[in-house]
């Protein structure tokens, strides 16, 4: 889902390094066979019709795929609520008491709500929410830190079928105006504030300046996250507290029945233009796809405690801390700040203290972790881990390897994973109990899911590289962007027929049938895992007075996987510093969030452009990464980019 040193992928096929499964982790695993993949493949429809039938539904479903390129409807018929699947059907058995969240603040504060608590609180907020006028059907709008308050706010939108849009707490005000008109939301559920390394993140007063410009809000409920020093603006009418409307909430909120194809959620995701895409999912075969992944790839036991440190406003926050984990009946561990406050073994006190057995996280954390030494992880016991996951980005091969020794303590399996906000689901991936894991590789595609890797032709390439496609569809696919229905044809299904998706990925595969994840191949760059719109970035940079033009482009960092480097013209009068560079970059951050601040920033007179005036952002990726110059030819002026690569070598180099 990066784009990191390209250099470290060029052999990537000749990786050699393989570990095969521990016979005792086979031995107890949820698969032990590999005949699981030619079931799938003989028939994908019973395949996922199995998992559905492990969920609880109102009413079956009469059909399990309508399939009309590219329009798909899974489940056709069937009535399902996934907060039900999520609490009430653990509740009436024996997980009634089992830890569902614990949950751990930054400055050390703690929860544990049990699935019960976690029913009787969801039920609570989806009346307070239909109190305030909320109805199936309506968005809401969720800006809030990592707390217990929102998985509680994605679940009670559930419950009675209002629609959640959960937009990640580092989002600027614009950010955040932006996807609530869109989308038109009705309520904003936000907090005071939230914790990170050690400061407070004032996100109410983030919020009032986002909504200056939402006529569609009606309504702002606002979490106390509990200290003094976080002032809030309080607007009477529109502003409610979340503890003083919950405190009458009835703990009986009866479940709304969902048509299978009712969406549950839209989740924004950067594109190659400067809006933002609001993609769309469904309901049931949503949960059907995260359900069935996190069972089979995380090889899930009753008694695991599982740990995902993806935050929720991204979407493996939502199919692996909230809907799949939960849906699961899994006891799922949340923490809302850094892996380095107040040590740089934060991460590892929590494994130790809680008992972590399935660990899910970064490449970009996996090689901030290398970074700092092997003494941090050493002082702590992570004798209770079993199983660890990489997922954001493709991981290199040495970090891939480090992360199974060092963390893994060389017992654990790793499952390398690839999906996308679009797929809602892991889509390749390695099954522990029977992949042999090559560092590197995400290995196959999961069970029912059809991958290949095509040319720019569309023709199939057996063992090599060239992009991603998923030629089958799949329960938990993405049926839109919102409010967008050409886009969406046009930008997924449109390259090579409407039956086959694209994923903008490039890719290899080897001989052995391997997938090796290589990035990126549009203008999105991939920041420590969270997608930036090259658009998005030059529009923010752009909206200063005193800048002309820019281009944006993402170049290799050794933690972040990709950094962004951006090349600005001023505008006459306009003087080029130091210190603009420095305001260039907070505008950026106000205009999108401090994920999108530049790392690099040059000032040039000219911008690389072709004799038709298209900007050569090819040139500008190899002048930041510092490789030699291709073709040049096709250039109105080849001095330019000589000029820019020494200047940049200069400043940077």
């Amino acid at each position: 889902m990066a784009d990191p040193k390209r250099a470290e992928f060029a052999d990537l096929l000749r990786e050699d390094r393989s570990f095969s499964p521990p016979p005792e982790f086979t031995a107890r695993a949820v698969v032990r066979d590999d005949r699981i993949y030619a079931e799938a493949d003989r028939d994908p429809e019973a395949f996922w019709a199995r998992f559905a039938g492990e969920l609880e539904w109102s009413r079956r479903w009469d059909t399990v795929l309508d399939w009309q390129p590219p329009h798909a409807k899974w489940f056709v018929g069937g009535k399902i609520n996934a907060s039900v699947n999520c609490l009430d059907r653990h509740v009436r058995g024996p997980r009634r008491n089992k830890a569902a969240l614990i949950w751990e603040g930054e400055p050390g504060d703690r929860r544990t709500l049990t699935y019960f608590d976690l029913f009787r609180q969801v039920s609570a907020f989806a009346n307070v929410l239909t109190s305030l006028g909320v109805r199936k059907g309506d968005r809401v709008a969720i800006y809030l830190p990592l707390i217990p308050e929102l998985a509680i706010s994605m679940l009670a939108c559930a419950r009675i079928g209002a629609v959640h849009s959960v937009v990640f707490g580092g989002f600027s005000a614009e950010s955040l105006r932006d996807r609530i008109n869109d989308s038109q939301c009705r309520v904003l559920i936000t907090a005071d504030g939230g914790f990170r390394r050690g400061q407070i993140v004032a996100l109410k007063q983030v919020a009032d300046e986002a909504l200056a410009d939402t006529p569609s809000i009606e309504n702002v409920v606002v979490v106390q996250r509990g200290h003094a020093e976080m002032p809030v603006h309080i607007k009477e009418g529109r502003d409610h507290w979340y503890h003083r409307l919950m405190q009458d909430a009835s703990y009986k909120c009866d479940p709304e029945p969902m048509d299978a194809e009712d969406m549950l959620y839209i989740l924004y995701t950067s594109g190659t233009t400067g809006k933002p895409k609001g993609i769309v999912h469904t309901t049931a075969g949503y949960l059907v796809g995260t359900y069935a992944t996190t069972k089979l790839v995380f090889d899930l036991r009753e008694d695991d405690v599982y740990w995902c440190t993806a935050d929720i406003g991204w979407v493996t926050g939502h199919s692996y801390v909230v809907y799949g984990p939960l849906a699961n009946g899994a006891t799922v561990v949340m923490y809302e700040g850094a892996p380095d406050w107040p040590k740089k073994d934060r991460f590892w006190s929590l494994i130790e203290t809680y008992g972590v057995t399935v660990f899910y996280t970064a490449p970009t954390a996996i090689r901030a972790f290398m970074k700092w030494g092997t003494e941090w992880p050493k002082k702590r016991d992570l004798s209770s881990l079993r199983l660890l996951g990489s997922v954001g980005e493709p991981i290199n091969p040495e970090a891939w390897v480090w992360y199974y020794h060092f963390i893994g303590g060389d017992r654990c399996p790793v499952v390398d994973t690839w999906w996308q906000t679009e797929t809602g689901a892991i889509m390749i991936t390695p099954l522990p109990g029977v992949t042999t894991l090559k560092p590197g590789s995400a290995t196959r595609p999961f069970p029912g899911i059809a991958a290949e890797i095509r040319n720019e032709r569309g023709e199939k390439v057996d063992v090599g590289g060239g992009l991603l496609a998923l030629t089958r569809p799949w329960p938990s696919m993405l049926r839109g962007i919102y409010g967008d229905p050409e886009r969406y044809v046009r930008q997924y299904w449109n390259k090579w027929g409407s039956g086959v998706y694209v994923t903008g990925d490039g890719a290899k595969r080897d001989a052995d049938g391997c997938f090796w994840l290589l990035g990126r191949v549009d203008d999105v760059i991939n920041v420590a895992g969270h997608r930036i719109g090259t658009m998005e970035v030059e529009s923010a940079l752009v909206d200063h007075p005193g800048v002309a033009e820019a281009a944006v482009v993402g170049r290799a960092h050794e933690i972040k996987g990709q950094a962004i480097a951006a090349f600005v013209t001023v505008k006459e009068g306009t003087h080029a510093t130091k210190d603009l560079a420095d305001v260039l970059k907070e505008h950026v951050v106000k205009k999108i969030g401090a994920i999108a601040r530049p790392d690099d920033i040059l000032f040039t007179a000219d911008l690389p452009k072709t004799r038709s005036g298209k900007i050569m952002r090819r040139l500008l990726r190899d002048i930041a990464e510092g490789k030699a110059l291709g073709d040049t030819t096709t250039l109105a002026d080849p001095a330019v980019v000589a000029k820019l690569k020494a200047n940049y070598e200069e400043e940077y180099g």
